[in-house]
């Protein structure tokens, strides 16, 4: 269990930006909607922005920060939705053009969005990122950690942020031209059903995945989401 200190004050408002490209990406309207009902449960202020541009992502998200930081309220965290065609470290908006979405998660970090500092922002990001396609590997391996503690009295540039893929660096997301996407379907079913950290919710989306099998063009392929934390 967490003490009080370990945890956020999630006691403030909560808000979400969804910006998503619908056009030539069935089954989006499905994880618009699941997404909504979502944020509704979990108490977000929820805005959605359909099938902007390259530059309306960042045009869009940047108001998003000088709205946040014009607040004269608390604001307890962030949640930002990416939803588009992609290749590794890019989307792609409704007008063809690329944005990187490096310079999408700029805008909230603490130097540029005060309303957020020291807050947590989760970027959840629905999007190929190469073309690799994984069939699935027979089970084994094991992994290694690091860590390495001081508390210094700034904080880094980028804290406290989340950044939720749908797939691993390289490869391909798939998406169900009526039922939505396999990642934005199981984050819903997972943040409405249970409560706890976020980090085990996740957790629990990942096992979720790892254990569906998708048939895509006849064959079973595996994916499973990436999350990195700071």
């Amino acid at each position: 269990q967490l003490s009080a200190q370990e945890a956020y004050d999630m006691s403030g408002a909560r808000l979400a930006l969804t910006l998503c490209v619908t056009k030539a990406r069935e089954g989006s309207e499905a994880d618009l909607d699941a997404l909504e009902r979502m944020f509704q449960q979990l108490g977000f202020e929820s805005t959605v922005k359909r099938n902007p541009t390259a530059q309306q992502f960042q045009e869009e998200l940047e108001n998003f920060q000088q709205a946040m930081d014009a607040r004269d309220d608390f604001i307890s965290c962030a949640f930002v939705v990416l939803m588009a065609h992609g290749l590794e470290g890019r989307l792609k908006g409704e007008d063809e053009k690329m944005v990187e979405l490096e310079n999408l998660f700029e805008v909230l970090n603490n130097k540029n969005c005060r309303a957020l500092r020291a807050k947590p922002k989760v970027y959840i990001v629905q999007a190929c990122r190469g073309e690799h396609r994984d069939p699935g590997e027979p089970v084994s391996g094991g992994d290694m950690m690091m860590i390495s503690k001081d508390s210094p009295q700034t904080i880094p540039t980028y804290t406290d942020t989340l950044h939720i893929y749908s797939t691993v660096e390289g490869y391909i997301a798939y998406r169900h031209d009526k039922e939505g996407s396999c990642f934005i379907q199981t984050l819903v079913d997972v943040f409405t059903e249970k409560t706890g950290p976020i980090l085990e919710l996740l957790t629990e989306v990942t096992r979720r995945m790892a254990e569906a099998e998708l048939i895509q063009e006849g064959k079973p392929r595996k994916v499973n989401p990436e999350i990195q934390s700071t």
